[in-house]
């Protein structure tokens, strides 16, 4: 009989919990040859500021058991077998996970987790869904526009908004396009916050319609940037900021500076970001978000 595999393990200490961490050696991105040991290594070093972003947010995850190449999963639920010390939140008919130190993000990226995914509400600590407080813009082009135009449609938006008295964030998502954040107080609910940002996407429609959509037509879709404005809605997640994508490459959503996005505008270059440039912004920048909490 054919010996059975028994996964590589290595016992590291992580905030006073002993974790086993599984293939280290296993590539993640055969683009690159990202391996696993590398992601885990990524996300311990954002992990102080992305758990900032994440605080209180029910944590949705997108698992590539074996790697990009291979066929992924999105899991709300709690994993099975999930150590006792991992907080949890049942909200509706699902019970999520509650991220709040390192040891419980290792504990998930582990499970092969490239990308974390949140809403824009958060719970008290009884448990409850607040209202958001922050609204989410995501910009999504239609081939063949890129990046250039999500950079116009963003400056755009921000004049907009700045005249709403709202100061805009941007992100570019690690995929094809960017997102847009603003600080709510959480007076507002979800459905109210949708409607606001709906409103906002048929109005910049309206205004320039040669470069944004706000209804998903395909057919409307070439050269144009779907302003997705059905994020904001209760039941939808976002990419977290910081997270890797399970993209051919190991790209993150990306805080960037408005200088960057008015460059990227006028055509200069202006490109997703890897995980280890990722790695260097956040020694030249810090967190560009930050007030965003």
């Amino acid at each position: 009989m054919p010996e059975k595999y028994v996964p590589e393990i290595t016992r590291v200490e992580v905030e006073g919990r002993t974790l086993k961490l599984s293939s280290l050696g296993k590539i993640m991105f055969p683009a690159t040859e990202t391996t696993k040991g590398e992601v885990l290594n990524y996300f311990a070093t954002v992990g102080p500021i992305l758990l900032q972003h994440i605080a209180a947010r029910p944590v949705t995850r997108v698992r590539w058991p074996h790697g990009v190449s291979d066929q992924s999963f999105f899991e709300k639920n709690l994993p099975s077998g999930a150590p006792n010390w991992l907080p949890r939140v049942k909200v509706d008919d699902v019970t999520y996970p509650l991220v709040e130190d390192l040891a419980q993000l290792t504990y998930l990226i582990n499970l092969n987790s490239l990308e974390v995914h949140v809403p824009q509400w958060t719970v008290t600590d009884e448990g409850e869904r607040e209202n958001p407080n922050r609204l989410v813009i995501d910009l999504d082009p239609g081939s063949p526009a890129g990046l250039k135009e999500c950079a116009q449609v963003a400056l755009l938006l921000r004049e907009r908004l700045e005249a709403l008295g709202l100061e805009l964030y941007p992100v570019t998502s690690g995929s094809k396009g960017m997102q847009l954040y603003a600080s709510l107080g959480g007076d507002l609910t979800s459905d109210q916050v949708r409607d606001l940002a709906q409103q906002l996407a048929q109005e910049m429609t309206k205004k320039h319609p040669e470069l944004v959509l706000w209804k998903m037509t395909k057919s409307l879709r070439p050269g144009k940037i779907f302003l997705d404005w059905s994020q904001n809605v209760a039941a939808k997640t976002t990419i977290s900021p910081y997270s890797l994508r399970g993209k051919e490459l190991p790209c993150v959503a990306a805080p960037r500076t408005w200088d960057e996005v008015e460059q990227g505008a006028a055509g200069k270059r202006f490109e997703q970001v890897m995980f280890d440039d990722m790695l260097e912004r956040l020694e030249t920048h810090g967190d560009l978000i930050e007030d965003l909490l």
